[in-house]
């Protein structure tokens, strides 16, 4: 990998991903497989309609997610992981291994401060 800084495309693969939602939804869909919007919406509580109809259509529009839209009444709607989108996984996963050893990090760091 090149790493010059000048030819860093970092921030475009932090574009794509950066929000709160993003990564909980792509790691939804990697876990669970095909899910329809309201499974989605309750597997996060926290997530209003709007943000989250906002955030897969950001992922679909970059081809990470597949939405299809089923002819009958009432309307199905179902999202999954596209091909080009699992090559995602090993990046989320190296992205929370991570941010779990942050989190302890910055814990046993305060306890060495209340010490």
């Amino acid at each position: 990998m090149e790493k010059e800084p000048e030819l860093c495309r970092v921030d475009d693969a932090l574009g794509i991903l950066v929000g709160k939602w993003k990564p909980i939804i792509l790691l939804y869909l990697l876990k669970n497989g095909t899910q329809r919007f309201s499974e989605l919406k309750r597997s996060m509580p926290g997530i209003t309609q709007k943000m989250l109809t906002n955030q897969l259509r950001e992922l679909e529009d970059e081809d990470i997610i597949q939405r299809v839209v089923y002819p009958q009444v009432p309307p199905k709607v179902e999202y999954s992981i596209t091909d080009y989108g699992r090559s995602l996984e090993p990046i989320l996963e190296a992205m929370h291994e991570w941010g779990t050893k942050h989190t302890l990090h910055k814990m046993k760091k305060l306890k060495q401060k209340k010490v």
